[in-house]
């Protein structure tokens, strides 16, 4: 009996031991980022603009965080041109509404990129933002930000444009039709927004219905993002299916500038990388008036058209 005892409790040391590595391990790995500070280096593209708005743009650019007295915000996150602390010049602004679990400290590199074409880029530490509340509630504080503060009149507010990838997706979405202050928002671009079907269920309400600014929707081919199915209202079909793009793009108003496209190949989990450039060219063209920008997206020569990293486009412009 007391060797089977001893060696029940040698399993159970071992499971406990075992499960604290794991917590430990789990700790480590929550402080650590998912995005390599050089990850845009291991894109290309054979499609010119495609390939130059996915890398760096050429402003450097520096950064720092304010405590938020909202604590699942926690920090409000600044990323923007360094030139602006000897300028009296105003920048783009763009709001950044992070993925499920992806506070903004993962991904910073991201952030630092996408600054490094002339905006300001704002996030947060939310890891659940798929309501819009927190998007809200950075907004209003963009928008009125104390009189201390070194950026206060170096936003420009006519133009902000917001930013989004999965659960975040279906958060701004509802940012900009579901709050008041989404009137201020210039612009947006969704990667892979979680669809009415899967958002409904996890509680996270938009309607797309009342869209009334440029929308360039984008999501992945891969059967993360699209299993399939045969009716996408009935059981989870992926993330972001083709079907629920097609519905989304139909159901805004043709008066609204709109794209919808998808990024062939690409996992749910590719999209951040995957869409950086031509991301990058909507907030430039739609945020900065770049023409060179806007052929990404304008004319039948328009060159997402014509690239093979994009497939089931569709465009009213």
């Amino acid at each position: 009996m007391r060797k089977v005892m001893k060696i029940i409790i040698v399993i159970i040391l071992i499971i406990a031991a075992a499960v604290a590595a794991l917590v430990i391990k789990g700790l480590i790995e929550a402080k650590k980022t998912s995005v390599k500070e050089d990850y845009y280096t291991e894109f290309s593209s054979s499609a010119p603009l495609e390939q130059k708005y996915s890398q760096l743009g050429g402003y450097d650019v520096s950064s720092f965080d304010n405590p938020s007295d909202n604590a699942t915000i926690k920090m409000v996150r600044f990323w923007y041109p360094s030139e602006l602390e000897n300028s009296d010049k105003q920048y783009p602004v763009i709001v950044v509404v992070n993925a499920s679990g992806t506070p903004a400290f993962k991904y910073e590199p991201w952030f630092k990129r996408l600054a490094s074409w002339g905006f300001i880029v704002v996030g947060n530490e939310d890891p659940q933002a798929g309501t819009g509340e927190t998007a809200s509630i950075m907004l209003d504080y963009l928008l009125n930000l104390p009189k201390d503060h070194r950026l206060n009149g170096r936003l420009d507010i006519e133009n902000i444009g917001i930013v989004v990838f999965s659960q975040g997706g279906a958060g701004a979405l509802a940012a900009v039709t579901m709050y008041d202050n989404g009137t201020a928002y210039k612009t947006i671009f969704t990667g892979s927004a979680a669809y009415p079907f899967l958002a409904r269920n996890m509680g996270w309400k938009y309607d797309v219905s009342k869209i009334s600014i440029p929308y360039f929707m984008a999501a992945g081919t891969g059967t993360t993002d699209d299993k399939g199915v045969a009716d996408i209202t009935k059981e989870y079909a992926g993330v972001a299916p083709l079907a629920s793009l097609v519905e989304n793009y139909e159901t805004i108003s043709d008066d609204v500038l709109k794209v919808r496209a998808r990024a062939t190949g690409a996992e749910h989990e590719d999209m951040l990388a995957r869409s950086d450039g031509y991301m990058t060219a909507w907030m430039l063209w739609q945020l900065c008036g770049d023409e060179e920008a806007a052929e990404v997206f304008t004319g039948v020569d328009a060159e997402i058209l014509h690239n093979n990293n994009w497939q089931d486009v569709e465009k009213n412009k």
